[in-house]
């Protein structure tokens, strides 16, 4: 019997998130909440703007279906997808996009304890880094199924490690973003998007996933878990070493990261670069998972020198073709 309330609370979830993206796509074709191409786009159609806040929905649902047994998590993501949604629908300056940044990820400390057993230097380490995810996060948020995908393989995996092992979080939240990935994908990852993710979806499922992950991190005690980011991470870290050796200003908008040469400069289709990236780091993970635990940090190193001698081949041979 529970299990079949279970399933019908999911399939309600479900049922309500692809409401709410169809409500959303009327009031954003009324408000004209979209998204222009420009010099840096690596689109061509004028595109609605902000299809991501479902996977706010998605948590705001969990609350009503399944309880807020992380109130502090909930907080912090409802502050940070607050600012996101309005720098989407008009720019919003950087310090108070940051003083959002830093308060939101305060609050997700709290949830995971940190306040009550590390070092303030710690919590400092930590702020920094974490800030540093999200807007890598949103860096790397700019092609046809891109962030839905590449999340969609974070949070399955994440959800087969809490289901055969050790449950670091309430499986719940996983499902449901899982849930609104699902929707959110159905309307972005195809060769004409109907809809963006924007800010408040791109640092809003970097957050639920950074909150799982910090999870999985606190209860097996090691950093080896980022590795399921990887991907993204040696692709968003080695840009900006590069543009850094150009002397560029690295907070302006550029289209220099290796995907966004893929799919501008080689002409590769959208979808075909979100499915190399959602392949590799699928393989990263299964290797991650697969490996005996006395290998971990050798795996993980071999990972992340074999990721970025690949960035260096590629942009070696290809980064003459970007058109500044």
């Amino acid at each position: 019997m529970e299990n079949v309330e279970g399933i019908i609370r999911y399939l309600s979830v479900f049922a309500l998130l692809w409401l709410g993206e169809w409500l959303y796509f009327k009031l954003a074709h009324r408000f004209r909440i979209i998204d222009k191409p420009n010099e840096r786009s690596s689109h061509t159609r004028v595109t609605l703007r902000g299809g991501g806040i479902v996977f706010y929905w998605g948590m705001l649902l969990w609350t009503l279906f399944f309880g807020c047994s992380y109130p502090w998590f909930f907080a912090g993501l409802t502050l940070i997808c607050f600012i996101s949604f309005m720098d989407d629908v008009h720019s919003v300056p950087s310090k108070v996009r940051i003083v959002f940044h830093f308060s939101a990820m305060l609050l997700m400390f709290y949830e995971w304890g940190l306040f009550h057993h590390f070092p303030w230097w710690y919590i400092l380490v930590a702020l920094i880094f974490c800030t540093g995810i999200l807007n890598a996060y949103n860096f790397m948020d700019g092609i046809n199924g891109i962030t839905g995908g590449y999340s969609l393989v974070a949070v399955a995996t994440l959800l087969y490690v809490n289901l055969h092992g050790e449950a670091f979080v309430d499986t719940s939240v996983l499902w449901v973003a899982f849930l609104s990935l699902c929707v959110f994908n159905w309307f972005n990852f195809r060769t004409r998007a109907r809809c963006f993710a924007g800010d408040v979806g791109s640092v809003g499922i970097a957050f639920i996933l950074l909150f799982a992950l910090g999870c999985l991190v606190l209860a097996d005690g090691s950093l080896y878990w980022i590795i399921l980011l990887a991907v993204y991470g040696v692709d968003s870290i080695w840009t900006i070493v590069h543009r850094l050796m150009l002397h560029e200003n690295i907070f302006l908008p550029h289209r220099k990261h290796a995907y966004q040469i893929m799919a501008n400069e080689l002409r590769i289709p959208h979808v075909r670069v979100s499915l190399f990236y959602m392949a590799l780091q699928l393989l990263v993970n299964i290797g991650a998972l697969s490996v005996p635990s006395a290998y971990r940090w050798p795996y993980f190193g071999a990972v992340i020198l074999l990721l970025t001698v690949a960035y260096v081949w590629f942009m070696r041979k290809y980064f003459a073709r970007v058109i500044e």
